[in-house]
């Protein structure tokens, strides 16, 4: 049975096969998935088993999808073993958080499976679902059940086993995802926390989305298409199209000042290219632009305040980055002598200006901007261990979610590279400051490991949706507590519940407590928490820093 369709571009006329699924229909079946997993990446965020603001594993798995379109839309060879590849290794590179590495190691099986295959029938696609399955499966070193890894594993497991009944693989896949909402509806039986929190698997509610949007393609013969966005989810939206690069230069910089005015700096700079940001208040401004004049962009930025952090990428070079030396306006790329190689090196992922000047003052090579809402990718973290002239790099995740990234990283580079186990910035700051550039890998290793183990974390944020968990009643805009992951408080009093996460993470031993204040978070409110817990706990010491973390009013550190 066949089916002339045409595609997107109104030119291409395919003929659609629902039997044998050739190359250029699993290539728009990627990209349909990957669309309907962009439009619905709100809901998954919303799974989020605790309400915070940082529910994340919609914008990971969507990010690593669009890698995986990218690379496929590169592809000239339209085999379906071409197409995959091109998904495996573009979703490798884009893979950003713990669904995202899964999922990019999904495809990697996929297309494992379908090595040497023009094209796929029903058993080939069952098969390489399998192969998804278990590639993914190998790639965790303690799986958990009740995520994304049952719901693939229980769906391809089906999916091998009814293959033998079909030979439509519209209807086939129909089947499968069906059993794949049965699978993911069970999840929140499997995992407590998920019971707890009354929501299914976010992670496997991604993957049904793909599933979703790669049905739809070969039933209808449609891609599905992106929905209409504001204008502020407009810049991170992905278009999925081949185009001539207008404006060759990525600029990025801050601002620093006393009074600057945003929406002013905004309407001076729009006419000097495309795919502007501007965010941040009077004194902080970040700014993102594409312009072929990068240095009449700083040299007007200049007369707004000082700047820093510049970084310009020439689209049209990848990786050619052009680094700028003060008072330098002719936008030429400043060459340096070459270093000699170090014996270790640093990397650290950190979100918040007052974090991420720690790091640097701790010795830190390269800082990764990122953390709990955004995830950086395994490009990301490969690029900047390619920028380290160390025999030894050391990377320290600060976040649970970015560990698997960093391990993937690792797994690609050409040199030695050990992934710290730090799941939090006070654990991932002991843990630098543990490092010894004397000592061997073996002793540091050591030191890290107990620096780890010392600390206590503590995060005081807000609730951005209605919840129950383990009891305890949560309304939209309550300030939680977390303490290790796990929230501890619950109220309307931002120091009330700091002082409760800290009176839970202080015991006998607790000699030092840090305080990390957010950029929602005045200096005089900070020095406010410190008085406190000064009076309250008279034989710690205790030291307050500047965060500038966002959503989170205090990153709380007791060692």
């Amino acid at each position: 049975m066949c089916r002339v369709s045409e595609y997107s571009s109104g030119k291409e006329v395919h003929i659609l096969s629902t039997k044998n699924i050739d190359g250029i229909q699993l290539r728009n079946m990627i990209i349909s998935g990957a669309n309907n997993l962009e439009n619905n990446k709100g809901t998954v965020n919303a799974l989020n088993v605790f309400p915070v603001p940082d529910g994340d594993t919609g914008t990971n798995m969507s990010l690593t999808m669009q890698l995986a379109v990218k690379e496929i839309m590169a592809v000239r060879n339209i085999e379906v073993q071409s197409v995959a590849a091109a998904a495996a290794n573009g979703s490798l590179m884009g893979a950003r958080g713990n669904s995202g590495v899964i999922l990019s190691q999904i495809w990697r099986g996929f297309a494992k499976a379908l090595k040497n295959q023009k094209s796929m029938d029903v058993k080939v696609l069952a098969n390489a679902l399998m192969e998804g399955s278990n590639t993914a499966y190998k790639a965790i070193m303690k799986p958990t059940e009740g995520t994304i890894l049952t719901v693939i594993r229980e769906t391809a497991e089906y999916a091998v086993k009814v293959s033998e009944n079909f030979e439509n693989s519209v209807l086939f896949l129909e089947e499968i995802i069906e059993k794949a909402n049965s699978v993911l509806g069970r999840t929140k039986e499997m995992l407590q926390v998920l019971k707890n929190a009354g929501v299914v698997d976010a992670g496997g509610k991604g993957l049904i989305y793909i599933f979703e949007g790669m049905y739809h393609l070969l039933k209808t013969g449609e891609i599905i298409q992106l929905k209409a966005v504001t204008e502020s989810e407009a810049e991170e939206r992905p278009v999925f199209r081949e185009e001539k690069i207008e404006f060759g230069y990525c600029t990025e910089f801050f601002i620093k000042g006393r009074e600057l005015r945003p929406e002013k700096f905004r309407e001076e700079i729009m006419p000097m290219g495309d795919s502007l940001l501007v965010v941040g208040d009077e004194k902080l401004l970040k700014v993102h632009i594409h312009t072929n004049n990068p240095g009449g962009v700083l040299e007007l930025a200049i007369t707004h305040g000082e700047l820093s952090k510049i970084k310009i990428d020439n689209m049209r070079e990848q990786h050619n980055e052009l680094l700028f030396r003060d008072g330098n306006k002719s936008s030429e790329a400043a060459e340096e002598a070459p270093k000699p190689l170090e014996k270790y090196g640093t990397i650290a992922v950190a979100m918040g200006e007052g974090i991420s000047d720690i790091f640097r003052d701790l010795g830190a090579n390269e800082i990764i901007e990122g953390g709990q809402t955004m995830n950086p990718s395994t490009e990301d973290i490969l690029n900047s261990v390619n920028k380290i002239n160390a025999e030894t790099v050391y990377i320290f995740p600060n976040n649970s979610n970015i560990i698997l990234a960093a391990n993937q990283a690792k797994s690609m580079a050409d040199k030695n590279v050990i992934v710290a186990a730090t799941k939090s910035i006070p654990q991932g700051i002991s843990a630098l400051m543990a490092l010894n550039h004397d000592k061997s890998i073996e002793e540091n290793n050591m030191k890290i490991d107990k620096a780890i183990a010392s600390v206590k974390s503590g995060l005081v944020t807000y609730a951005v949706r209605n919840s129950s968990y383990d009891g305890i009643d949560i309304e939209e805009g309550n300030v939680l507590g977390m303490v290790e992951g796990k929230i501890s408080g619950v109220g309307d009093d931002i120091l009330e519940v700091s002082r409760k996460v800290l009176d839970e993470m202080i015991d006998g031993d607790s000699s030092l407590i840090s305080i990390y204040y957010g950029s929602n978070v005045t200096e005089e409110e900070a020095l406010k928490l410190k008085e406190e817990i000064e009076e309250l706990y008279s034989d710690c010491e205790i030291e307050l820093h500047f965060g500038g973390q966002p959503l989170y009013y205090y990153i709380l550190s007791v060692e």
